[in-house]
């Protein structure tokens, strides 16, 4: 099968439950929040710290996110918090690829894997509607609208994205497979991308 998945989603889509249900059925380990620990582990970071800024932008607009690395002193060699995390973050995930097979969700983890032969990338979306309806049943309600709330993450992580890799989150050029949760379902979706990954495996 494919060595490595690595799956990318919009907020609310069920890309994490995804990952989970797809690293079962393939039975291979799940990095997410243990990508977190590690990274946390080997930098000194503060694990709550490390969940956000490994893959949303920390201001809301592109300017001051751009900007905010002016007046910063730099934690090693003269990069920012930001950039330090990010090469370690990717130290740690081109780890875990050469370990073995396995499932990544996010952390740009599609991008760092790009020149693997073995890996593939998916991307999951879905209609705005769905994914605001979800995030309420599965996160809970907020002084935020469900559509602000998507908005924020969204752009956050985009900017992040475009910001450590030069491309655009999101675009279908990036992945081998992009699927419609909201249209397929969360058990499909994974019924997919497990059987693409196997058939990748018999070629």
């Amino acid at each position: 099968m494919a060595k490595i998945v690595t799956i990318s989603r919009e907020f609310g889509s069920g890309g994490r439950t995804i990952g989970k249900a797809v690293a079962q059925k393939l039975g291979v380990p799940y990095y997410d929040k243990a990508l977190i620990k590690q990274v946390a582990e080997e930098t000194g970071f503060d694990p709550a710290y490390i969940e956000n800024a490994g893959e949303y932008a920390q201001e809301k607009s592109i300017f001051s996110y751009f900007t905010s690395f002016a007046g910063s002193t730099g934690v090693m060699g003269g990069m920012s918090a930001s950039d330090f995390l990010w090469c370690m973050q990717r130290k740690v995930i081109l780890d875990k690829a050469e370990k073995g097979p396995c499932v990544i969700v996010g952390r740009c983890a599609d991008f760092i894997l790009k020149d693997r032969t073995d890996a593939l990338h998916v991307f999951i979306h879905a209609d705005p509607a769905f994914r605001a309806d979800r995030i309420v049943r599965v996160y809970g309600e907020s002084e935020r609208s469900p559509a602000q709330r998507l908005k924020d993450k969204d752009g956050r992580r985009s900017v992040n994205y475009k910001h450590f890799t030069g491309r655009e989150w999101g675009a279908s050029r990036n992945y081998h497979l992009c699927l419609d949760s909201g249209v397929l379902g969360i058990d499909r979706c994974v019924e997919l991308i497990a059987e693409l990954a196997a058939e990748q495996a018999e070629g």
